[in-house]
């Protein structure tokens, strides 16, 4: 009997790009291929993606995000007015004594009042529909990346003198891209968080305290931020977040959930949590202890950028080691995090190496849930 969403096989949202679709994402930013043929281009990747999902068993179907150039395309930088992207450096590294090797990164610069620009993700949801009978899920970057990333510096304080302001016109845009996505018939959504897990970090609390931000007000104002998100999600809507540590290594988080689980688990309106849990860097499973009934964890158990194919008797017992603290019932199983999370950076493995680790996920749920 199949469960509704979770599932016991899932998987995080972006797989590889095929390297025909790279090529006509590179002619399209060059202007040598027009929007009409890349759209072309990217239906018959996402369909050959599609059926590759179902002939691996995945009761989870995405689009692979391979329309975006990164998680966050998806929403914050398009979907609403007011931000701009902007880079901390031109390109490359730079130095820094107390934090280690930083790299360039994209800060979500508020420069306006921020409103939804209209449907970003609907019409592409509708073609993913359209392709197969399994459920279709779509992913959204979460909605505490603007502030975590910008800090209070980088949004106006002539736009916004009250951050209040700007936290509820944030959500109402989120409110309405998924009414958006309701009316075209997503069931499933997930909101990728990459901010929350690394406030548990030093190195992070150091860098959040040089900006004037302490890490327990912000913990207690993004759980607050997502549960308004949630409330305002339509009712027939599966909602499930993604605890992301970024795939960029200079900024991994040093921690695991331990100094966040308490109120992520428990004051957070949410039901389904995706949790990174492929390596010594997230951690034990002890905070899950914390996890209340009725709740759902899909432990991300296999790493989306490593080649090395996680053996069934390793993954068997690790689901083992976690049940001593959680119902095995509330648990299902994934990769650690999407297999490319922006177009052509950070993707470290192949598509035969996408494949077997998603058949992985399969075969193991089977043996120990009895079904995907």
């Amino acid at each position: 009997m199949i469960r509704p969403p979770p599932f016991r096989a899932e998987h995080i949202g972006s797989l590889v790009r095929p390297p025909e679709l790279l090529r006509a994402r590179q002619q399209h930013a060059a202007g040598t291929l027009d929007r009409e043929n890349l759209a072309a281009i990217e239906n018959a990747a996402i369909a050959r993606v599609v059926k590759l999902q179902e002939e691996l068993g995945l009761q989870v179907v995405t689009d692979g995000e391979f329309r975006r150039g990164t998680y966050s395309d998806a929403f914050t930088s398009a979907g609403i007015s007011g931000v701009k992207i902007e880079m901390t450096e031109e390109e490359g590294w730079t130095s820094s004594h107390s934090h280690g090797h930083r790299m360039a990164r994209r800060i979500p610069t508020v420069v306006g009042r921020i409103a939804w620009s209209g449907p970003q993700n609907a019409d592409d949801f509708r073609f993913l529909k359209s392709l197969t009978t399994r459920t279709p899920k779509i992913t959204l970057p979460g909605p505490c990346y603007i502030h975590y990333r910008a800090g209070r510096a980088n949004i106006s304080r002539d736009v916004y003198p009250d951050l209040d302001t700007f936290w509820s016109d944030l959500v109402e845009a989120y409110a309405s891209e998924m009414r958006a996505l309701a009316e075209a018939g997503c069931r499933y959504l997930q909101i990728d968080e990459t901010s929350l897990v690394k406030l548990g970090d030093a190195r992070v609390r150091q860098l959040l305290a040089e900006r004037g931000d302490d890490w327990r007000d912000l913990l207690g104002i993004y759980i607050g931020v997502i549960n308004a998100l949630v409330a305002a999600a339509p009712r027939n809507m599966t909602i499930g977040i993604h605890i992301c540590r970024s795939q960029d290594p200079s900024w991994q988080a040093e921690t695991g959930y331990d100094p966040i689980a308490e109120p992520l688990f428990n004051a957070m309106q949410v039901g389904n949590y995706f949790l990174e849990y492929d390596n010594a860097r997230a951690g034990t499973f002890a905070p899950l202890r914390s996890v209340p009934e009725g709740k759902f964890v899909v432990l991300g158990l296999l790493a989306s950028k490593v080649a090395e194919l996680e053996s069934v008797d390793l993954l068997e017992q690790r689901i083992e080691e976690a049940s001593r603290y959680i119902k095995l019932e509330q648990l299902g199983l994934s990769p650690q995090c999407g297999f490319a999370t922006s177009a052509a950076e950070h993707v470290t493995v192949t598509e035969h190496v996408e494949r077997a680790k998603l058949a992985r996920v399969v075969e193991v749920a089977r043996q120990v849930w009895g079904s995907a």
